[in-house]
């Protein structure tokens, strides 16, 4: 791609963010003719430096008008696509009220490689369905990949869907978790129902 190999120009008072993604995802992130990683300093007003050969990305004003904001969520874009979401998913986490969290199973349940693989079964589920369920029922995207799950969707939700998995993680049962999302969903829905209603 065209910005890669280049000396990143400063802009004064303003600092770069730097960050390291895997070498499988290097691809995904620049895309087919640096379209996406085109369009993603298009939207967020930044300049991104890729060393392909490394992993390391550097994300920098494209003028003095960039906000810490756009720097941060062109930041976030980059973090969804090295945890495994593909560009139209991780697209999401640009929304000015979408969070992208991320939970590491090894700080749960350590490193062992067979523990990961059976807790990493149990949150996607046969055929995907636990995970499909889970981001269903909280309106939420959830990659899972490495040794960490990804969560992109707005504050609460994300944070539902998080807790869901911990519980999973935990070794609760898949259908006392979609219990436990069925209320917590049920609630946050309630309330911004209210919310809607008194504003109006």
């Amino acid at each position: 791609m065209s910005e890669e190999r280049k000396v990143p120009r400063t802009i004064p008072g303003v600092s770069r963010l730097y960050l390291k993604v895997p070498l499988d995802r290097i691809g995904v992130l620049i895309g087919n003719r640096g379209e996406v990683i085109r369009k993603l300093m298009e939207r967020t007003r930044t300049k991104i430096f890729v060393d392909s050969q490394n992993g390391t990305v550097i994300i920098e004003p494209a003028s003095p008008n960039t906000t810490p904001f756009e720097l941060l969520k062109a930041q976030d874009f980059i973090k969804a696509i090295a945890y495994g979401f593909s560009p139209d998913r991780a697209e999401r986490v640009l929304g000015e009220d979408q969070v992208l969290i991320v939970i590491d199973l090894k700080q749960h349940i350590g490193p062992n490689p067979s523990h990961l693989t059976r807790i990493k079964g149990r949150i996607i589920g046969e055929k995907g369905k636990a995970r499909k369920n889970i981001e269903e029922m909280t309106g939420t995207y959830i990659s899972v990949y490495g040794d960490h799950v990804a969560i992109i969707g707005d504050y609460e939700s994300a944070n539902a869907a998080r807790e869901a998995i911990e519980l999973l993680i935990q070794g609760r049962q898949h259908s006392t978790v979609y219990k436990y999302l069925d209320r917590v969903m049920g609630r946050i829905k309630r309330r911004a129902m209210t919310e809607l209603w008194e504003k109006y």
